[in-house]
């Protein structure tokens, strides 16, 4: 059966519209898949350290030659490496933060690009895995909109999951989040609620497809 690595990186554990949205796909995928594998980590309720120098110099240096805490760093680096490696398919919950993405998905980021491994060869060892992330923002940041080049979320991830670690991305946007608790976008709830019913069949129908597709 097939394996979903599922992480989110909301700092809510409950109120947040990209939780909700991965819980919808992830559900329609469990419903394809009831004997299938969900490797599933909470990056804000549990974050991992970010990269240190221990995790960066235990790359090049001889197993036998590591200091303890390089061996420890080195050995979180390759867990994650292989719970991507073994993943069919990968979800994320990347919500907007100050125009860029949660600092704990990005030490996630930075411990599982491993050059040589992950990345920085031509054939990256997840290379092709079909990955979606809810990118969910509390305005919006569409095409034509006052802050279109403030969008850093979509387009970074797009460089680092797909150009750097060759994942095959997707994205579902839910926007416009905070309408119904700010005031000043009380005229923007309608569309409001309109993108977030829509990332919700979304993201129920691409996890449907997608674990139907990797069943067959």
């Amino acid at each position: 059966m097939a394996t979903l690595l599922h992480l989110d990186s909301s700092a809510l554990p409950q109120g947040s519209s990209s939780r909700e949205v991965t819980a919808v796909f992830r559900k329609a995928w469990e419903d394809q898949h009831p004997d299938g594998t969900v490797i599933y980590r909470d990056l804000a309720a549990d974050p991992l350290p970010h990269i240190t120098a221990d995790g960066v110099q235990a790359l090049f240096a001889a197993p036998e030659e590591r200091t303890a805490e390089q061996a420890a760093a080195f050995a979180l680096r390759t867990e994650l490496a292989e719970e991507l490696e073994r993943a069919d398919a990968v979800l994320i919950g990347a919500p907007m933060y100050n125009f860029s993405i949660p600092s704990s998905l990005k030490a996630w980021l930075d411990q599982v690009i491993i050059m040589g491994r992950t990345a920085g060869v031509e054939q990256p060892s997840a290379a092709g895995t079909p990955t979606t992330v809810v990118a969910s923002r509390g305005g919006s940041y569409a095409p034509g909109t006052p802050r279109e080049d403030s969008e850093f979320v979509t387009t970074y991830l797009e460089k680092v999951l797909g150009d750097m670690l060759g994942l095959d991305v997707d994205f579902i946007v839910p926007e416009l989040t905070l309408a119904h608790s700010v005031p000043a976008m009380a005229a923007l709830v309608d569309k409001s609620d309109a993108s977030r019913a829509q990332a919700h069949e979304d993201a129920a129908t691409k996890g449907k497809a997608l674990a139907a597709r990797l069943a067959a």
